[in-house]
């Protein structure tokens, strides 16, 4: 074979072995690869000879390698945790730091792991069932428990499964409770009670076995008597619903009759205090008169009958309207139309009578007997 041939026989080597250059050809893999390695030996050292660019190239790749890995490694160390987040540091399994909100650093794994625990996020367990209450009657029950963490470590360590530990808790707090209450108790007034004591039994519940767990609220969802018997339980609601509506009314006439009988009373009572008085007045006048007239009869006792006469008939016949006197020893009977008179007549008329009536008063002697009770006993009449 000649030095310069080349044709496909010698595959373009030379009689030695070598790659002869061919211009016409695909550029050599080989070569390219042994050029970046001295480039980028004589980047990062001196390229020595005898084969000394294949070791630096080496050197390289492992540098490049031990960047990575640190990178990732420090990646791995810093953790940020948010702000309703609390990181729990195990080193080898063992606990031994909380975490707080913010950026932290931490041994790389598997050295250290963190488990996170959100503390902020409220969550809610409901719970139904049927309870036996106090008075023997069975009710369907609905209760709905609001709960958040408060304690990482212990939510994620002491207790081997809390939200099941809570789930049996909030049975047992409920049947406790409902057991202990009649039924219409927990139908009606009772139920805000009664889920006020559930939330404070559960979370007793909770804090004896250290779960980490606190009880926000307890709502009373539902709770009824079951479809079987819902028909009575209706009709009982309805009549004690219309029992109270009558003692509301009930209440309502009280409030509206007491205060008026109350004031009746007190208006009686007066009138009866002011008869009382005006009687005793009267009384007391009549009696104060009695004396007088008796004093005055002491003195004159004819002048004192004649006046008492004049008294008592002027009282008797003010509202009379006729008058029939009778004459002694006569049949005939005088009639006086008083009524007619007393219509007819004028003021005038009626005050010259008076003057005459008072002139034949102040002369008793010519106009009539001295003493008028004798004569009219001897009559017969008054």
């Amino acid at each position: 074979m000649g030095w310069n041939d080349s044709s496909g026989g010698g595959n373009g080597k030379d009689p030695w072995g070598n790659r002869g250059k061919n211009p016409d050809g695909p550029p050599d893999l080989d070569e390219i690869v042994r050029k970046m390695q001295q480039g980028f030996g004589g980047i990062f050292g001196r390229r020595g000879r005898h084969g000394s660019g294949d070791k630096d190239g080496s050197s390289f790749i492992w540098i490049l390698v031990a960047l990575g890995f640190a990178i990732l490694v420090l990646v791995d160390m810093t953790y940020t945790i948010d702000e309703q987040e609390r990181g729990i540091v195990l080193r080898f399994g063992e606990h031994v730091a909380t975490l707080q909100p913010g950026l932290n650093f931490r041994f790389p794994r598997p050295i250290e792991e963190i488990l996170i625990v959100n503390v902020g996020q409220e969550r809610s367990l409901t719970h139904k069932a049927s309870m036996l209450t106090r008075d023997e009657n069975i009710v369907d029950v609905e209760v709905a428990v609001q709960w958040r963490i408060s304690d990482p470590h212990a939510y994620k360590f002491n207790v081997y499964a809390p939200e099941a530990t809570l789930h049996q808790a909030t049975e047992s707090a409920v049947r406790d409770v409902i057991g202990k209450s009649n039924l219409d108790f927990v139908l009606t007034e009772g139920r805000s009670q009664v889920a006020q004591s559930q939330l404070k039994l559960i979370q007793q519940i909770m804090d004896d076995f250290e779960t980490g767990i606190l009880i926000i609220g307890v709502e009373m969802q539902a709770a009824k008597p079951p479809d079987e018997v819902k028909a009575a339980f209706d009709d009982a609601i309805k009549a004690r619903e219309d029992e109270q509506r009558l003692v509301n009314e009930a209440e309502a006439y009280s409030n509206d009759i007491i205060p008026k009988a109350r004031g009746r009373a007190a208006r009686l009572r007066e009138e009866a205090n002011a008869y009382e008085a005006r009687v005793i007045a009267k009384a007391e006048g009549e009696a104060s008169r009695f004396e007088q007239l008796l004093t005055e009869y002491e003195e004159a006792p004819s002048v004192t009958r004649e006046r008492l006469y004049l008294d008592t008939m002027e009282s008797v016949l003010v509202d009379t309207n006729k008058v029939f006197m009778d004459t002694e020893g006569s049949n005939n009977l005088m009639y006086i139309p008083i009524d007619r008179i007393l219509k007819d007549s004028s003021d005038s008329g009626r005050s010259s009578t008076r003057r005459e009536f008072r002139t034949e008063s102040s002369n008793p002697s010519e106009s009539q007997p001295a003493d008028p009770y004798s004569d009219s006993r001897s009559r017969g009449a008054r």
